[in-house]
């Protein structure tokens, strides 16, 4: 039995060889690799000898050559293809290790240039890998050192590997090429080639584009029981996301509990002090921040205990245990936190059905990146993709443009400021009604606003929450006076908009009438 190696991330590799090697398997080798195993002692064979024929062009020809690949290719059970074997001289290669050149890491650094990111395109080891993988039937291919101790211990087990390790081992080498030439078909078709300059500029949107998903879970049915539907991550999440959860109690998630548990992740996830999203058919229906999880449920529960019933709730700091009594009150679907405490999974563990998620916040950072946020968002619509990039915009104080006679207090503005951010994860047309760090009042998803600003005073009012001295945030500028007049007739204060309609002076006029303050914040925030 002969063995393969040629791997550009050596780890493992020398424990694998010595294993290989103990097994009585020939070890074959390339380059760099075979330097390595030579040093270590193991015995090997440089492919050149095989080939008889001297790597040559820096190393891009190697491997190229019929006495590989027909050794990878010819099928054991075909008494020609051994023939032919025989009479070139071909020995077969049963078993490849091959991880390729990291041309995603290389192209993911800063700075780097074009001649960088070509030399870091793989030739030979794609080749190997897609023969190896054609002919699973006669032939293992290895493209990740996590499969290395499976393989082993069925080698030593079975003498061998079953049809089901091949099988396996072959359409997770052709996932991996697809992945690398996804990888490099993004990054080309990005480039905005200039001649003579090696580090040209990049397209946000490459003129295709390559999706790479990785299934976690079929689900037990879509968004209605007649659907099907599976779940998939990126295969390079973005951290802190709610596909790098860990699900610590519950029942299995369905399709409407992970898209509302999204919603809910995202938005908590956006304020820095103790805060809770209660989310309802994928919006939010109360938010709050207080000193601590338990004052931000109390007062995110109020905003909507009716359209809490049954709702997907977030934290973003750990779970205690007083927080968990109190959240054990109401029917949750998902309860989501950065960790739960030992008596928080005690409060819920007679609760077999609630689904507990463990999600580790971002670490933090400068970058949309290191803050857990993705760069682009993709609908699908009909046969196409719209794609852009991710609303991640951040309003700051200083943002803020008064235009009203009457000023808001510091008080209102860290309102408005509360409201602005809420606003953002509701559907359009959105009005939200805050004070004190809570939602006192959502409308959302209507198709007029001045229906989102009633349905929000509405709910307040079921709710027995007062309206008086609230901040208000619109997620798009107010085109008549008449939803700014609804606002104020509720209780409202202090207005947040983005500004920008044409009767946006007759909308300032009615705020003066009205002795409320009004800021735009330049921005909109559609959500659809």
């Amino acid at each position: 039995m002969n063995a393969l190696l040629s791997v550009s991330d050596k780890t493992g590799i020398v424990e694998l060889a010595r294993e290989l090697h103990a097994l009585g398997i020939k070890l074959i080798s390339t380059g760099g690799t075979a330097k390595l195993l030579a040093e270590q002692g193991l015995p090997v064979t440089e492919v050149a000898e095989v080939t008889a024929f001297p790597e040559m062009l820096d190393g891009r020809v190697k491997t190229l050559h019929p006495k590989v690949h027909g050794g990878l290719l010819a099928r054991r059970d075909v008494p020609e293809h051994m023939a032919a074997l025989a009479a070139h001289g071909i020995d077969t290669i049963d078993l490849l290790v091959v991880n390729l050149y990291p041309f995603e890491a290389t192209v993911a650094k800063p700075g780097c240039t074009l001649e960088d990111a070509i030399e870091n395109i793989d030739i030979g080891g794609p080749a190997m890998v897609r023969s190896a993988a054609k002919n699973w039937k006669d032939v293992g291919v290895l493209t990740d050192a996590s499969q290395y101790a499976g393989v082993l211990a069925e080698l030593k087990s079975a003498g061998k590997l079953s049809d089901k390790t091949r099988f396996a081992l072959s359409v997770a080498a052709f996932n991996r090429i697809s992945q690398y030439d996804g990888a490099i078909s993004d990054y080309l078709s990005a480039l905005n080639f200039e001649e003579g300059n090696n580090t040209p500029s990049m397209q946000l949107f490459p003129a295709q584009s390559n999706g790479r998903f990785v299934k976690l879970q079929d689900l037990r049915y879509g968004e209605n029981p007649h659907q099907q539907a599976a779940f998939y991550r990126d295969l390079y999440p973005a951290p802190g996301s709610l596909v790098t959860a860990t699900q610590v109690q519950g029942k299995e998630l369905s399709y409407n509990n992970i898209a509302d548990a999204d919603a809910a992740w995202e938005c908590v996830k956006s304020f820095d002090a103790p805060a809770c999203v209660i989310v309802k058919h994928a919006n939010p229906c109360g938010v709050a921040v207080g000193a601590n999880p338990l004052e931000a449920y109390s007062k995110a529960f109020q905003t909507d205990p009716t359209s809490a019933f049954g709702g997907i709730i977030a934290f973003n700091r750990p779970l205690d245990g007083v927080a968990a009594q109190q959240v054990s009150k109401q029917f949750v679907e998902v309860l989501m936190a950065p960790d739960f405490s030992v008596e928080a999974l005690e409060v819920f563990k007679s609760k077999v059905n609630v689904r507990l998620l463990k999600i580790a916040l971002p670490t933090g950072g400068q970058t949309a990146w290191d803050k857990g946020q993705n760069l682009v968002d993709v609908k699908r619509i009909g046969s196409g993709l719209l794609m852009q990039t991710a609303d991640n915009h951040e309003l700051q104080l200083a943002d803020l443009k008064v235009v009203t006679t009457k000023q808001p207090t510091a008080e209102e503005l860290q309102d408005l400021l509360f409201a602005w951010k809420v606003a953002k994860y509701v559907k359009s047309n959105a009005i939200v009604f805050c004070k004190g760090g809570m939602t006192m009042g959502v409308g959302a998803g209507q198709m007029s606003r001045l229906d989102s600003a009633r349905i929000a005073s509405i709910k307040a009012g079921h709710a027995q929450l007062s309206l008086q001295g609230t901040a208000v945030a619109s997620d798009a500028f107010f085109p008549f006076r008449d939803g700014l007049d609804v606002v104020v007739d509720a209780g409202a204060t202090c207005v947040i908009q983005p500004g920008g309609s044409m009767r946006d002076q007759e909308v300032i006029d009615a705020a003066n009438e009205r002795g409320v303050a009004m800021v735009f914040s330049g921005v909109r925030h559609f959500r659809h």
